[in-house]
Formats: C-alpha cells, sequence, structure tokens
C-alpha cells in the first residue's frame, strides 16, 4: 500500500539575524550559526521535525541565505527525502501581484501560502529555526487536535524578571500540567503577571491561518506571530490552547545567551545533554566528515571541554568547545571559551571568555578576553580576522569580520570596544 501523503506541514522560520548576536550574523542568519562543536543552531528544529515522524518541511529564509541552503543541502542529513516527504528552501521573490521582501514571519508564511495550500495539510506547524531544545511535536499536535484548537501554541516556564524579553501567556489549569486555554498572551509587555513564554511553536487550523494571515496583511502595520496573529487571534475568540514544555529551552538571542547556552553543554551532568537529544547535521558542510582524528601533543591538557575532529591541542583547553579544524599550540591557554572552524591561537596564547568565529588565526603571546576569573563581558572575534603578535584585546569587546592589518596597529584594544 502506497504511503499517504502527510497530513501536517511543518514551517520553519529561519531568515533572520539579531542585532544582538553582532558579529556571529554578519554574513548568516541565526538559524545558520554554529553551535555546540559540529552543529547549526537549525539543527536542533531539523532533528526535532525528524524524530517527530515530520518529513515535509518548509524552511522561509530571506537574509543571506546562503549558508542556510549550503547547510541544509536536499535534506538527505534529516532522511528527509522521498516522495511525500523534503525540505523546501523557501526565500522572499518577485512575481505578478504582491510580492516583496518578508516584512516578519507572519508574513513570510502568507507570501508562501500557495506552496502550502499545494499540499493541503490538516495541520500547519510553525516553529522557530533559532532555538535549542529537545520535543516531540506530536505531542502538541495530538493535544491540538484534541481540543479542536485553532491555535495551540507551546509554552514554557521563565523566570518571571526575564518574561519581559518573551511573548507569555496566561494558561488556565484545564488540562493540568499538559496545558490549558489561554486566557491572556501578551508580547514583551513591560510589567509581565505571568510568565508562561511562547517558544515559537505553533499548530494552526489551516483555515484559521490562512484568515488571520490575510486580516494581518491587509489592516496591520506589522507582521509578526507574536505581535500580531496571536493577539488578532485571542481578540476574534478563537480557541487559542497553551501547551506546556518541561525540559530545557536555549533562547540564544544574545551574545552572553548563546555563551552560556553553549557553556550548558559541559560538565557531568550537562544542562543541555546533546549526546541523548540524537542532534543531526549535514557532515559534508565544512568537509566535518573528512577532518582526521583530534591530535593531542604531549604536554597537551584537555579538561572540561568538547574538542572536535581535526582539532591539534598541544596548549591546555578549559571549559571550551572546539570546533573542527582548530590548533591549540604549544604553551597557549583557552579557558571559557568557544571556536569555530579552523581558528589557529598562537604560542603562548592566553583566552578566556572568547567567541571567535571561522579562520581567526591569533599571533604568537596575543591575550584576548576577560582576566581569568574575573566577571568581564564575551569577547567576539569576527571571521578572517589575523591578531597580530603579542596584541592585547579587553573584555568585551567586538572585533568585525576581516579586518586589515590597519586596524591593529595600537596593539591594545580596551575592554567593551569595538572595532570596525
Amino acid at each position: 500500500m502506497p504511503k499517504l501523503k502527510p497530513k501536517v506541514l511543518a514551517v520553519v522560520l529561519a531568515g533572520g539575524r539579531v542585532d544582538e548576536l553582532s558579529v556571529l550574523t554578519a554574513h548568516r542568519p541565526k538559524s545558520a550559526v554554529p553551535f555546540g562543536g559540529f552543529a547549526r543552531v537549525i539543527d536542533f528544529a531539523l532533528s526535532n521535525l525528524l524524530q517527530s515522524g515530520l518529513e515535509l518541511v518548509a524552511v522561509l529564509s530571506q537574509y543571506r541565505s546562503f549558508s542556510l541552503i549550503n547547510h541544509i543541502g536536499i535534506g538527505a542529513s534529516w532522511d528527509m527525502l522521498g516522495r511525500y516527504r523534503g525540505v523546501f528552501v523557501l526565500p522572499p521573490y518577485q512575481g505578478f501581484g504582491q510580492s516583496s521582501w518578508y516584512r516578519g514571519s507572519a508574513d513570510a508564511v502568507r507570501q508562501n501560502l500557495d506552496f502550502i495550500q499545494f499540499h493541503d495539510p490538516e495541520t500547519i506547524l510553525i516553529i522557530s529555526g533559532d532555538h535549542l531544545y529537545h520535543m516531540d511535536y506530536r505531542g502538541i499536535i495530538d493535544y491540538h487536535r484534541q481540543k479542536d484548537a485553532d491555535c495551540t501554541m507551546a509554552c514554557v516556564e521563565v523566570p518571571l524578571t526575564e518574561a519581559h524579553r518573551f511573548g507569555v501567556a496566561e494558561i488556565d489549569d484545564e488540562d493540568g500540567d499538559r496545558g490549558g486555554r489561554i486566557l491572556q498572551y501578551q508580547e514583551k509587555p513591560t510589567k509581565p503577571a505571568f510568565n508562561q513564554a511562547s517558544m515559537t511553536v505553533y499548530c494552526f487550523k489551516p483555515k484559521t491561518l490562512y484568515a488571520l494571515l490575510e486580516a494581518n496583511a491587509r489592516e496591520d502595520q506589522s507582521f509578526e506571530f507574536g505581535r500580531d496573529i496571536i493577539p488578532r487571534a485571542m481578540a476574534a475568540r478563537r480557541k487559542v490552547y497553551g501547551y506546556r514544555f518541561r525540559g530545557y529551552w536555549g533562547y540564544t538571542r544574545t551574545i552572553n545567551e548563546y555563551w552560556q547556552t553553549s557553556m550548558d553543554l559541559l560538565g557531568e551532568n550537562p544542562k543541555l545533554p546533546l549526546d541523548q537529544w540524537g542532534l543531526r547535521t549535514n557532515l559534508d558542510h565544512r568537509g566535518i566528515r573528512d577532518y582526521p582524528p583530534l591530535r593531542a601533543g604531549k604536554d597537551a591538557e584537555i579538561v572540561n571541554s568538547l574538542v572536535y575532529n581535526g582539532c591539534r591541542v598541544e596548549g591546555r583547553v578549559e571549559n571550551s568547545i572546539l570546533f573542527p579544524g582548530v590548533q591549540v599550540k604549544a604553551g597557549a591557554v583557552v579557558r571559557d571559551s568557544v571556536l569555530f572552524f579552523d581558528n589557529v591561537v598562537g604560542r603562548d596564547c592566553r583566552l578566556h571568555k572568547v567567541i571567535a568565529d571561522v579562520n581567526v588565526t591569533l599571533g604568537e603571546g596575543v591575550t584576548v578576553g576577560a582576566a581569568s576569573g574575573s566577571g568581564g563581558g564575551v569577547t567576539v572575534l569576527g571571521w578572517n580576522n589575523e591578531i597580530p603578535v603579542g596584541m592585547k584585546i579587553g573584555a568585551g569587546c567586538t572585533l568585525y569580520p576581516d579586518l586589515g592589518p590597519e586596524k591593529m596597529v595600537r596593539g591594545v584594544i580596551a575592554d567593551g570596544e569595538v572595532v570596525r
């Protein structure tokens, strides 16, 4: 008997960048930012979809899409190949009638309604491609159908002191720990009264979604799900339910959050247990599968760190994550840092609380970041930079990508400086 067409179409919102991630999104969308020593942020969403048996996926991408398209490829790394399955990257387009750059997450979905309606799903699952968590989406889909809801959104409890940063919902106790009707919803309130934060995971009845999107395009000035679509659904007294999620949720919107979430991978019992989540990635992207094994020199020390294939360590690496191809030369010390692909840390360097994008080379004796044991901010080095011998770069600094040698002549960059 032939496999039936999927009843669920997943839409991944993956096209944007955020200013708070600074130079890490200078040349890639947030969803394509490397994470965890080998993967990309979007791998969490794609792996969740695979493990949930959802294999018909549209990825909406706009900002500098090349790295994302190159990474996803044809979806083979997530087994999304076949007659009724696949990953389709849908950038904005120009055509007959109303089309333009995506003006927001809701507008991105609306501009691709022809793709969605062609597949005629019973349920539309819309998820963010830039959050880190492990979820079987069948739970929220089943709950959505059981309640005959117009929209069901996944929510996770956050500290009330942090709730102003999110869209937050008040959920009744209709179904206890599983979820309930949403009584109130506020998008990033100044003084939040409740703290169930939206995870940007939504289930919609197709007709409900179509109507909300068309009304939004016709009547509103902004085009976002949290800011516009959910409040519009509430105002129209649609059946909007909240599905309670309990588990780790990484919201890496800022440099500090990215750094902290990366540190959550470390330790004997990490808060983010990556080895238990079955995360998949494209091992052909950047040739990850072709790197040789880690080489550790006779004087190397590696403590509480994730160090991947292709790395060569002759110095000390502590509480850090090294992506494939990183070299740490003799006498160098790397602490509390995240080094992307193919970084080179020269002899006798000192790095503390540093995030270095790809292809950064640090000359002998360079010092970067907060003094060991201090509470200074994270220093971020944009890609394709060459830091000259003996240079000192302070805590909380930002170096833009591709800086020429004329930007490095001072020899010292003070705490908090931004070098463009």
